[in-house]
């Protein structure tokens, strides 16, 4: 969903930070491999960027991130073994050329660009251990701009393809434009026209587009209207390629040829983290919030992601409250980070509550929280957030949240939160 997946350092536990930091091993600059997590990565990025959290879950800018982000990026898998160049130009790759190049992958995606000027060229071939990508600066005369191709395979028919296919909850995430489609060939197509920072801090657009096979085929191609992705003035107004530009590129038989090129991975490494605990449903943790809510708020919209998040609108009569869970399991390791100078119930329970302003840059809005972790090696922690506005992306509609901070704490202290373990 969304977001717009900005990095986020200032101690907020913010969920995007989740989605997107794991997936930054693509190499320097603008290109982002957020997909390392999103598909994440969900179980081998969390633990690795949770053990840095210090604070709350972020709120609805992370989520829509979990969709977005898997908008942007580059795919999870990694691949390793040898291969030969495969020569550019659209050549497939035979049993004598079995492979493709940074080289090659860079130079058939500038053949496919409009007129222009491109500059900070970078790239991994199919021979990498690491995904296959090209990255450039492109200068069609109107301002530079960041360009980035990614490429990789996903389970067909898995979440992770609903991920990267499906468009951003608009109650998470603002953008500007999002269509997905199904081509005659099976494949899913999304485009999607938003912004790199969900709270608008910058006027840094992201455009991308995300094509996925019937066969599993993941190509990603996204561009931004700056020289870099982050940390790089905005040099012109809108990204260089247009929607149907994207559509065109992104469906090239190329990409689909250099997926099929990348040598399968064997084994796992002696090193290999156990696989974490199942995480807890979308629909079981929105169900969960809602039943734990006081009777006099009427739910007005509901909404999450397929797991461990889930959120509510509210009102109580005095304007729309949002509120939002995560849920999530294995955290026992990092209770002394997570909850220094927290409290610690009898039966080991720990709970920090904060109130913070909100994350997304609407005016005057409150965060308020309530963060528990449940002993045991399960380590199940429970982090419930209300504001005073149903939509971060906009201004205060009231005085503070529809939950006073007692209530919060009651409703991630309920024992119904353990039948998720």
């Amino acid at each position: 969903m969304p977001q717009e997946p900005g990095n986020r350092e200032d101690g907020r536990d913010a969920f995007e930070d989740r989605l997107s930091a794991a997936l930054r091993d693509a190499g320097d600059g603008f290109e982002a491999d957020r997909g390392a997590l999103v598909g994440a990565g969900r179980a081998r990025g969390r633990r690795a960027v949770l053990r840095r959290r210090t604070a709350v879950v972020g709120g609805v800018t992370g989520v829509a991130l979990a969709s977005v982000g898997a908008v942007l990026v580059l795919p999870a898998d990694e691949t390793a073994g040898p291969t030969r160049s495969g020569v550019a130009s659209g050549v497939a790759p035979t049993a004598a050329t079995a492979g493709y190049t940074g080289d090659d992958l860079l130079r058939e995606l500038k053949a496919q660009l409009p007129k222009g000027v491109t500059s900070e060229e970078a790239a991994r071939g199919t021979a990498d251990r690491r995904a296959p990508s090209a990255r450039l600066v492109f200068d069609d005369g109107s301002g530079a701009a960041a360009i980035s191709l990614g490429l990789g395979r996903v389970e067909p028919g898995s979440a992770r393809v609903r991920e990267l296919t499906e468009c951003p909850d608009r109650n998470l995430t603002a953008y500007d434009g999002c269509a997905t489609d199904r081509l005659p060939d099976g494949s899913l197509l999304r485009v999607y026209q938003g912004y790199e920072y969900p709270d608008r801090r910058e006027d840094t657009k992201f455009w991308s587009a995300d094509l996925v096979t019937a066969e599993g085929q993941h190509v990603t191609l996204s561009e931004w209207n700056s020289p870099a992705e982050k940390d790089a003035s905005v040099s012109r107004d809108e990204p260089p390629l247009t929607t149907a530009q994207l559509r065109d590129i992104v469906t090239a038989d190329v990409w689909r040829r250099a997926v099929d090129a990348v040598p399968e991975r064997r084994g796992r490494s002696a090193d290999a983290r156990p696989e974490q605990p199942p995480a807890a449903s979308g629909k079981a943790v929105a169900d969960t919030l809602v039943r734990l809510l006081p009777a006099k708020l009427d739910v007005v919209v509901k909404g999450g992601q397929e797991s461990e998040f889930a959120y509510v609108v509210v009102d109580d009569g005095r304007g729309r409250s949002l509120v939002q869970v995560n849920v999530q399991h294995g955290m026992a390791d990092v209770a002394g980070e997570l909850y220094a100078g927290g409290e610690t119930l009898p039966d080991g329970t720990r709970v920090a509550t904060r109130q913070d302003p909100g994350e997304k840059g609407g005016s005057g809005v409150v965060m308020w929280t309530a963060d528990t972790l449940r002993p045991g090696a399960d380590g199940i922690r429970v982090v419930i957030s209300a504001f005073n506005t149903g939509d971060q992306n906009e201004s205060a509609t009231r005085e503070a949240p529809a939950l006073t901070m007692a209530q919060l704490r009651k409703i991630a202290l309920s024992a119904e939160w353990d039948g998720l373990r």
